[in-house]
């Protein structure tokens, strides 16, 4: 496929393995913007570069909002400022996922603890 090649809705959902309801709701809160003609929608370069960058950006666990002001960055104000708000998000991301792993730690700990103490007087009773 060449990269003016448009894609239809059905092939977008395809190639980025998401639902026709995640790809509808991506379009509602304006993180994509499909070209229309009549009901048909089609997905060029822009948009699919956009949607690599959405799918990125989630599985680093940012917020749609957070990826939506960031992609109007670089629409707004071009691309040196939005590698600047990049790097200020994933600052920010890493300090929150630190924490995440931290209670996940912890969880993980204790659960391991109560399952042995339970293991245990299992054992005993035997």
């Amino acid at each position: 496929m060449s990269d003016d090649t448009r894609l239809t809705f059905k092939e977008m959902c395809a190639r980025f393995d998401v639902t026709p309801r995640t790809l509808r709701y991506y379009e509602y809160i304006e993180l994509l913007s499909p070209e229309r003609e009549g009901r048909s929608r089609f997905y060029g370069p822009r948009e699919r570069a956009r949607m690599e960058l959405i799918l990125r950006g989630r599985s680093f666990e940012f917020a749609l909002e957070d990826i939506r002001q960031w992609l109007l960055i670089y629409e707004n104000e071009g691309n040196e400022a939005q590698m600047r708000a990049w790097v200020e998000m994933a600052t920010r991301q890493l300090k929150e996922l630190a924490e995440k792993r931290r209670n996940l730690d912890d969880a993980i700990s204790e659960l391991t603890r109560l399952r042995d103490t339970t293991q245990d007087s299992l054992d005993k009773r035997s």
